[in-house]
């Protein structure tokens, strides 16, 4: 019997599924180099019968669609009922994108649960422009604080294929549901150090790992995915650019950008070494589309300008998508730390989709899972709520964490998951 260990603060869990930390001040990078990309494997993976579809003809985004607006909101059930709740506050606006993440504990859920995964598509099926975003980890254990050395080994062991079918059970999973267009945000923030799929302890291996992965999921009958390409902002702890896998197994070229250094203002997030603009530049050469799966408030507090930058950003470069992380301290909805910064998002967001932004505020259906303060050890750290693994019961008890640890744990609680009987 396995248990999960998890310890809580005031409002939800330090669990195995959080994004990762933003980059860390770095200071001035040089210019990104020019960096030569493997080629994907020459034994791609073997197809498999074709899965069984839904009835009925299969929503598809139109190519010509606008930028789609949308937000994290939950990971499950609760985030998608909240999706028509953040409408209703903007004034009705279309909010089209759902944005979740599979957890990075074990490999079965990185093959997507049925259960944790129907309630999105669902939603998505529901309307032909909607767009389903889902970050899938490329390793289990994703964030056990792994040494470098063993993810070496972990590297090399995917771009040789051992962790092939699991991404082949994901991408049969999701045809099955009706997302065969999922957008898979893969190995997201891989130039950081939080995550065990992170690139730095291998960029060569770690590129053709990530070509396996694509030419494993692509060899899905049905399957129509895009593969977003989503590095911190910054040089983070390696240069973006290295970790690059090639163009043939990109479609996209994301980017998470909270507001917080590298760049005290937001003009220095843009100019500054592999912020913005890079990305837009680096996007516009090799013909991607852009994105911003994760992007909201942070180090600087309820920052207007940062807010007015970001949404003229997107006004202007037009990325495929872009997903305000909303909850504390990043939020505009369901974090009320920051109302000079949410008026103006509500504001913009609801004429430019037309609609009048001054209806009375609508809370949540549920109330919403604040998440607890980042821990002190990583910069940037933003942990959402954990679902509880599927036959799982949760015991907590008080404990005494001294002087230092205890102003960042309140309550101070331990809490093992441990499964039913």
């Amino acid at each position: 019997m396995t248990t999960g260990l998890l310890v809580t603060g005031a409002g939800g869990a330090h669990g195995a599924l959080r994004p990762a930390p933003a980059p860390s001040p770095t200071g001035s990078a040089p210019a990104a180099p020019k960096d030569s990309v493997p080629p994907a494997p020459k034994d791609p993976a073997p197809k498999e019968p074709a899965p069984a579809m839904p009835k009925g003809p299969l929503p598809a985004a139109p190519e010509d669609a606008a930028p789609a607006v949308g937000a994290y909101l939950d990971y499950g059930p609760k985030g998608v009922a909240r999706m028509a709740d953040l409408s209703r506050w903007l004034g009705g606006a279309d909010v089209r994108v759902g944005h979740t993440y599979l957890p990075g504990d074990v490999w079965s859920n990185i093959e997507g649960q049925p259960d944790f995964l129907e309630a999105w598509a669902k939603w998505r099926r529901a309307e032909a422009d909607r767009m389903f975003v889902l970050n899938v980890p490329m390793q289990q254990h994703n964030e056990d604080h792994v040494s470098d050395d063993e993810v070496r080994d972990l590297i090399a062991r995917g771009a040789r294929g051992d962790f092939d079918d699991h991404y082949r059970k994901l991408a049969t999973r999701l045809v099955k549901l009706g997302i065969p267009d999922t957008v898979i945000v893969l190995g997201w923030e891989m130039n950081g150090t939080t995550y065990t799929q992170r690139c730095g302890p291998d960029p060569r291996g770690w590129k053709t790992y990530w070509n396996r992965i694509v030419t494993a999921m692509r060899s899905v009958p049905g399957q129509k995915f895009k593969f977003d390409f989503t590095p911190n902002r910054g040089r983070d702890d390696i240069p973006w650019t290295k970790c690059y896998p090639g163009d043939r197994t990109v479609d996209i070229v994301g980017m998470d950008s909270y507001d917080q250094p590298p760049g005290d203002t937001f003009e220095d997030q843009v100019k500054g070494a592999y912020g913005l603009q890079a990305q837009v530049d680096f996007a516009a050469a090799h013909k991607k589309q852009i994105s911003y799966p994760e992007w909201g408030l942070f180090r600087n507090g309820d920052n207007t300008d940062y807010m007015r930058g970001m949404l003229a950003w997107f006004d202007a470069h037009k990325p495929l998508y872009q997903t305000i992380t909303d909850y504390c301290p990043h939020g505009v909805w369901q974090c009320d730390e920051n109302p000079d910064a949410s008026k103006i998002f509500r504001t913009t967001v609801s004429q430019e989709a037309g609609q009048e932004p001054g209806r009375p505020t609508t809370e949540p259906s549920t109330q919403p899972s604040t998440e607890p303060t980042p821990m002190p050890t990583e910069p940037g750290v933003k942990p959402p709520a954990r679902p509880e693994p599927n036959g799982q019961k949760q015991w907590c008890v008080q404990v005494d964490l001294g002087e230092w640890a205890s102003p960042w744990f309140k309550p101070r609680k331990i809490c093992v998951s441990l499964p039913e009987e």
